[in-house]
């Protein structure tokens, strides 16, 4: 989940610390997929606050946390445009202050107490990845966050070489793990567009895209492909809704063809519709899964579409996946992805090849290998000595770890305890101050009717929420009818009992003010035929 604290103290100083990145990950082997998010227990027991948090790019696992804990900490957070965009829209759905999110442009420097901090431009699959220069007395320190070495990044500048031959030599390389065990070099997105644009000029009828919505350079490769095969764009989902719109306002998607509004794509021909869409790990809200359950609004998928995955299963994500694509098999649609095209994903992490090319830039005296799994921090700490690189140290989560002028040394191990945090949770956050006070009226009137899996919403749902903060109706219908299909209860009675601490729990996280909420659940009786 990516959260680094960084420490420093001269002779009879006290400690100074800053934190970078901060993020979560969605646990989809739990129920209702819950957040988890990292421990600070640890942090208050040694009475660690770090003065700033530093992020180096705009991914979910590097930022996805900083709403949840940066109130315990109420510290500057600096970040590239489009990470402090998203960020902005974090704290504003969680009613938090957006004062303390600073900006700083790719290859800018700052000071924090005695540190140091240059950010070095990267490629990465998001725009704006940078690594970090760390400098603390005479120590310095370069933290890589996630990155490749992209010869054709589509948006964006290739790495310069130079810049990084003028940081060498450095004491230590914290270094992304995620690909080391791979040989060569990682594919260019250059290349995915070229592959993209072959494969949607292959398809007949309707074309959905499925990849990450933060991969800006695949959503703009696709929207290329689809202009020149005559079919018009939409967006599908709102993770992709709101980076795309991010971005845009920073003027990176200037180039994009036109977007059609999702409502408009059912009135097109087939060969004539393309959609982006989140859901590639088979999220069980996603765009994607609500495709292949025939459950979206403006979108039904039929024999002869076609649906492309443009990423790879995240570990973990296998069985929703495979779950997803079967109900894709079973409504007939063609299936495009990495078991028989693997030219139509790029990863955005280094290979053995990228990797030595870094350090032979760098010269790093000691390697700290983060990022993946053991067997991967393990490749990568052989790889490391290969090149003559120390690298005494696999670490954990939990480690802290000295680096002095005797290299690196394990100072002590803290075990670390999930937290979890249910996403739909009404919980008050600390800072925020207030009471338990309504502001509005929300009155909802819903039919429903029993089935063999359980409860359907029949006919449209009444909704007046004119005296609320707003709201996105579309969103909540579909998260309602998702609700509905998990509720295993007999009565109507049971039904609401159990939707309404769930509807309270949405509302909560979606409005900026809770109101007063009125709920009232009606029952339609099937028709018996003769």
């Amino acid at each position: 989940m990516n959260l680094n604290l960084y420490g420093y103290a001269e002779k009879e100083h006290e400690d100074r610390w800053i934190a970078v990145d901060c993020g979560m990950m969605i646990r989809q082997d739990l129920p209702d997929s819950p957040l988890q998010v990292p421990d600070l227990a640890t942090l208050d027991t040694l009475g660690i606050a770090p003065e700033a948090l530093i992020i180096t790019h705009g991914h979910e696992d590097h930022i996805g946390a900083a709403a949840w804990l940066w109130p315990q900490w109420g510290c500057p957070i600096h970040a590239t445009p489009l990470a402090a965009g998203l960020l902005r829209a974090k704290f504003a759905e969680r009613g938090l202050s957006q004062s303390a999110i600073h900006v700083i442009e790719p290859g800018e420097a700052l000071s924090v107490g005695p540190f140091g901090l240059r950010y070095l431009p990267l490629t990465h699959s998001i725009p704006e990845s940078c690594a970090l220069l760390i400098t603390a007395g005479s120590h310095r320190v370069l933290h890589t966050g996630d990155w490749k070495l992209d010869p054709e990044p589509l948006i964006g500048p290739a790495v310069e070489a130079e810049l990084y031959r003028a940081l060498a030599p450095v004491d230590l390389v914290v270094g992304d793990s995620t690909n080391a065990p791979l040989p060569g070099h990682s594919r260019s997105e250059g290349e995915v567009a070229d592959a993209l644009a072959r494969a949607i000029e292959g398809c007949q009828g309707r074309v959905v895209v499925s990849c990450f919505a933060s991969n800006l350079a695949r959503v703009l490769a696709i929207s290329r492909a689809a202009e020149r095969c005559g079919r018009r764009v939409a967006l599908m989902g709102r993770s992709m809704e709101r980076m795309v719109g991010v971005a845009r306002g920073l003027g990176y998607l200037d180039d994009m063809p036109p977007l059609v509004p999702i409502s408009d794509m059912g009135y097109l021909p087939p060969q004539e519709v393309l959609v982006i869409a989140t859901g590639s790990q088979g999220e069980p809200r996603a765009a994607l899964s609500r495709l292949a359950r025939g459950r979206h609004p403006h979108v039904e998928l039929e024999a002869g579409d076609s649906v492309i995955f443009s990423s790879k299963a995240i570990p973990g994500n296998e069985r929703l996946i495979e779950r997803l694509k079967r109900g894709l098999s079973h409504l007939g649609v063609s299936l495009l992805d990495e078991s028989n095209h693997a030219e139509l994903h790029a990863s955005g992490h280094p290979a053995q090849e990228e990797l030595a090319t870094l350090y032979g830039w760098t010269r790093p005296r000691h390697l700290l290998p983060v990022h993946g799994e053991p067997r991967h921090q393990q490749a990568h700490q052989s790889l490391a000595q290969s090149l003559d690189i120390a690298a005494p140290l696999i670490p954990r989560n939990g480690d802290m770890i000295r680096l002095d002028g005797e290299g690196l040394h394990l100072e002590a191990r803290h075990a670390q305890t999930p937290r979890i945090i249910h996403q739909d949770e009404v919980a008050r956050l600390p800072g925020l101050g207030g009471g338990e006070a309504r502001h509005g009226q929300l009155h909802l009137a819903l039919t429903v009717m029993a089935t063999d899996q359980g409860w359907t919403r029949i006919g449209r749902l009444l909704l007046d929420a004119s005296e609320t903060s707003p709201l996105d109706e579309d969103a909540f219908i579909d998260w309602l009818d998702d609700c509905l299909d998990d509720i295993q209860v007999e009565s109507l009675a049971d039904l609401r009992l159990a939707l309404r601490p769930r509807m309270l729990a949405w509302f909560g996280d979606h409005l900026r003010r809770m109101p007063e909420i009125h709920l009232q659940i009606l029952a339609a009786e099937a028709e018996v035929s003769g």
